[in-house]
């Protein structure tokens, strides 16, 4: 089974999977995967397009819970969790990064639009959805370790349904 960690740009994933690996979670980064593996389909612009399918086949190899961790995680995972994070926040961490504005404003919007979240729902058979607006990274990884280990045991948790979340106020 592949369980995914989503989410836009920003929003403390790659944060979160660096401390996960620290516990000894092997957390696959699918954003180096696609470019050291060559799971590419070229570039659009300045993005490279991934090889959704490719991707999705590499990983059928690996055996038992596979942990994957990037903005296009959902698209190969059977279950996923996605982080949000506000989109004021999401809008500085990106700046802070030297994202072009164009960039900054676009992530902020499909983050308070549920752009990620909408697509899990409808690609993974489980969607947890984390709020991280508030957290530390390592509270992140806490309820991240608290999924998986409840996927591992096969017992979903509550708690974290998709749609909890509303940020639709950015917008306003």
């Amino acid at each position: 089974m592949i369980l995914g960690i989503s989410g836009t740009p920003g929003v403390g994933k790659s944060t979160a999977a660096s401390l996960l690996r620290r516990m000894g979670i092997e957390v696959v980064d699918i954003n180096a995967l696609v470019l050291q593996q060559g799971f590419s389909l070229g570039t659009e612009g300045d993005c490279v397009v991934a090889d959704i399918d490719a991707l999705r086949e590499h990983l059928s190899e690996y055996e038992g819970l596979v942990v994957v961790e990037g903005h296009l995680a959902h698209h190969v995972a059977d279950v996923c969790i996605v982080v949000r994070c506000s989109p004021w926040v999401v809008e500085q961490r990106l700046r802070e990064r030297g994202y072009p504005e164009n960039k900054v404003r676009e992530n902020a919007e499909a983050e308070a639009l549920d752009v990620i979240l909408v697509e899990a729902v409808e690609m993974c058979k489980r969607v947890y959805e984390v709020d991280a607006t508030h957290m530390s990274p390592s509270a992140l990884a806490s309820h991240i370790v608290r999924i998986i280990g409840a996927e591992r045991a096969g017992t979903p948790i509550s708690g974290y349904e998709p749609g909890r979340v509303d940020f639709t106020g950015y917008l306003l």
